[in-house]
């Protein structure tokens, strides 16, 4: 290899994307497919190294999504982020990836989240999963869930700790 080929083949090298931007960077392209006027987020699964799902934030098979509607009943409605989520359209990026994934290949799994503004175009820095993706990334058996936060940092959640020793759907009932 001529010296020119060697150093090319070196940077490419030394520029490498660690591993969980690189599925955090599929889960963003994903959410590109998004049909959200407020939000768009994208997800992906993973098990073992091997991409099991891909999900993004749009209308369930064969309805209206909101892009084509030109219009957010939330937005409308003036509600805020994270409350009335029965009035979205959308099924959200977690539930769709969770929904093409058998449960088998979700067990101990990591699930890859992105979330982009739609207006700015920026991404969402404090993103999470709301209460109903919660409980299903729960009955998936699925490990982590790693959201991105910049286009290069991130926050690990563990499942088990933190969503389900410390419920907080649970917060303030006693004898339940």
């Amino acid at each position: 290899m001529d010296g020119l080929r060697k150093g090319r083949l070196y940077d490419c090298m030394m520029a490498r994307r660690d591993k969980t931007n690189y599925y955090l960077d599929i889960a963003q392209a994903a959410l590109e497919r998004g049909t959200c006027l407020r939000r768009n987020f994208g997800a992906i699964i993973v098990q073992n190294d091997e991409i099991v799902s891909t999900g993004y934030a749009g209308a369930p098979r064969g309805r209206v999504n909101c892009s084509d509607l030109g219009c957010c009943t939330r937005e409308q409605l003036g509600i805020p982020r994270g409350e009335r989520y029965e009035l979205c359209r959308s099924v959200h990026a977690e539930a769709n990836a969770i929904i093409s994934a058998s449960r088998s290949q979700m067990i101990g799994a990591v699930l890859y989240l992105v979330g982009v503004d739609y207006q700015t175009g920026e991404l969402v820095p404090d993103a999470s999963s709301c209460a109903m993706c919660k409980r299903m990334i729960i009955n998936a058996g699925i490990s982590q869930v790693i959201i991105r936060r910049t286009p290069d940092e991130y926050a690990t959640v563990d499942v088990q700790k933190e969503w389900i020793e410390q419920d907080d759907s649970i917060t303030g009932i006693r004898g339940y």
